[in-house]
C-alpha cells in the first residue's frame, strides 16, 4: 500500500499545531518556574515536553503504519 499524501499532510499539520502549543506551555513554564519561582511550573514543563515528544511520536508512527499496508 502507498502512502496517502492528503492524510499525511493532515497529521503534519496537527502534529505541528501540537507541538507549537506545547512548546508555548513549556516557555511560559520555564518562565515561570525559573524567573519567579513557581516549583510547581517544572512539572507542567515536563507535560509539556512530554505530549511534544508524543505528537511526534504519534506522526512518525502513522507514517511507518501507512507504509506497511496496515
Amino acid at each position: 500500500m502507498t502512502l496517502d499524501v492528503d492524510a499525511a499532510k493532515k497529521r503534519l499539520v496537527t502534529m505541528l499545531a501540537i507541538d507549537g502549543v506545547c512548546m508555548l506551555i513549556a516557555i511560559a513554564a520555564a518562565v515561570g518556574a525559573f524567573a519567579f519561582g513557581q516549583a510547581w511550573l517544572q512539572w507542567v514543563f515536563g507535560l509539556a515536553v512530554i505530549a511534544g515528544f508524543g505528537a511526534q511520536i504519534w506522526f512518525i508512527a502513522a507514517l511507518r503504519r501507512a507504509g506497511k499496508g496496515v
